[in-house]
């Protein structure tokens, strides 16, 4: 590989060879990179979620409400069912024409378990549009005038 300038030959046009060595070691740089955080995305983060800032989307024509509370039970526009009620108006819902829109709301320290079961439960009933209720995050308070921190007098 010549880099130029020092040559016997008498040739003085441009270098024709791309020098990839630079490349190479950014390549390597990002591979140590990503082996090195590879490992932190498989951890789990303790999140709080429920809350959200976006607008309020405009009310559909029609909508079916599942409420989950705390304690996990299943509610139907405010009325408690059981698992096998949920499958059958499930399945009435999907057969509609346009089909309704399923809102879930479900308490924020409700178990994930039991709403992946209310959605595996609404996937295999036919259901197709699913959309997840938040209550939207209230505004920050002015920021109000901080007092010096108090000390304790030097004995």
């Amino acid at each position: 590989m010549a880099f130029g300038g020092f040559s016997d030959s008498k040739q003085s046009g441009p270098m024709a060879e791309i020098n990839v060595t630079p490349m190479v070691d950014v390549m390597l740089v990002l591979l140590v990179i990503f082996i090195i955080t590879a490992p932190l995305f498989t951890h789990a983060i303790k999140l709080d979620l429920p809350s959200a800032q976006s607008a309020p989307s405009p009310e559909k024509t029609e909508t079916v409400a599942i409420s989950i509370n705390a304690d996990g039970h299943v509610f139907w526009d405010k009325f408690e069912i059981t698992q096998n009620e949920l499958n059958t108006k499930l399945a009435e819902a999907a057969q509609k024409k346009p089909q309704p829109e399923l809102q879930l709301r479900a308490d924020k320290s409700t178990r994930y378990e039991i709403i992946a079961q209310v959605m595996a439960a609404a996937q295999s009933n036919g259901m197709t549009k699913m959309g997840f209720v938040t209550e939207p995050k209230s505004p920050a308070p002015a920021a109000a005038p901080t007092a010096a921190p108090a000390t304790a007098p030097a004995k």
